[in-house]
């Protein structure tokens, strides 16, 4: 297996992508492709003293996608940019995944136009792990699509349990709609009718649609596996729960470090705040994966370092061996509402 890396992605690279794939290539067992300017990369290994390990190759990108490039057009525009270049060599089938910590605009507009879509999906979504009381879930759409059609959730719903199943190993994932309410009745027209296309497919025994979650409940609940939103929704919660999470770690901090009596039940429990800590770390999970596309395509966070980027190639394996394109694929007639397919 052929893991592409955005080398020049990120707010540490080509540093800690480079290193994150020396580590993976060695400890995972998997092939390499770092793409970027050949001359930044080889000068990290030189610096690291590192040499190129059989497995590891360098393709040669001289274009960066900065953060103040117009993210819906720098992946044509800058053809040669590591993204792009990177983009099309997984859609090509020289690399079985592609990583990316660059922009995540770009990045999603890039698997648009470049690796596409999968036929029948109507829109890409962004898909992170985000924790939960049963230890994990899949929030889909975490912000790729601002406004959505009832049609475009049920095709996430699907996604998501694909994912939710295959990648994450749940069985029969449980599939909840994120609304202000448990009622049917409750939320906008939109979220009504998502409500009842995702109970139909429930109902049909293609989901294991459980019903409306309310986000008081998101964190501490272990009901569900995959969180399905619209992409306002689902990015305000993802960034709500992140702020949460920094601010209970800060909190925490702040009051262990109060005085001597403190400082020392913080010794006591020291080892035990391990697993909690980990548990709100984005790096252990690697990335967000971009579902919908033809290929896997995993966009690490921007400040990613080494072993975020370890575990983003991690993932990207499992992603790559669980065949969820081919399981959208093959249930792409219960992902179509039958109306707004004939439309169009």
């Amino acid at each position: 297996m052929n893991i592409i890396i955005d080398a020049m992605g990120g707010d540490l690279a080509p540093a800690e992508p480079v290193r994150g794939a020396l580590r993976a290539h060695k400890e995972l067992g998997c092939d390499i492709t770092l793409v970027g300017r050949e001359e930044d990369i080889r000068k990290v290994l030189a610096d690291d003293k590192t040499d190129l390990p059989e497995g590891v190759t360098i393709v040669n990108a001289t274009e960066v996608v900065e953060i103040c490039d117009d993210p819906a057009r720098v992946c044509l525009r800058k053809k040669d940019s590591s993204m792009s270049v990177g983009l099309r060599m997984v859609r090509d089938g020289k690399g079985d995944a592609f990583i990316s910590a660059g922009s995540t605009g770009a990045l999603l507009s890039g698997a648009t136009l470049i690796v596409r879509r999968i036929p029948g999906i109507k829109r890409a979504a962004v898909a992170p792990v985000v924790p939960t009381g049963a230890g994990s879930a899949v929030l889909i759409d975490a912000g790729a699509n601002a406004e959505c059609t009832a049609e475009y959730m049920l095709q996430f719903a699907f996604m998501g349990s694909f994912y939710a199943e295959k990648v994450l190993g749940r069985e029969n994932p449980r599939v909840g709609l994120i609304n202000i309410g448990a009622e049917p009745s409750k939320g906008s027209e939109l979220y009504k009718e998502v409500y009842a296309l995702l109970k139909q497919a429930g109902d049909a025994g293609r989901i294991n649609f459980v019903g409306n979650v309310e986000p008081t409940s998101l964190a501490s609940s272990d009901a569900v596996d995959v969180l399905v939103a619209d992409g306002f929704v689902g990015n305000i919660v993802l960034k709500t729960m992140e702020g949460t999470a920094n601010f209970i770690v800060q909190g925490l901090k702040d009051l262990f470090m109060t005085n001597t009596k403190t400082k020392v039940g913080y010794l006591m429990i020291k080892g035990d705040m391990g697993g909690f800590k980990k548990m709100l770390d984005s790096r252990e999970t690697g990335g967000t994966a971009f579902l919908g596309v033809q290929a896997p395509v995993i966009k690490a966070h921007g400040n990613s370092d080494a072993f975020a980027f370890f575990n983003a190639v991690k993932q990207a394996i499992q992603f790559v061996s669980a065949g969820v394109e081919q399981e959208i694929i093959e249930n792409m007639d219960h992902m179509v509402i039958p109306s707004q397919a004939a439309q169009e």
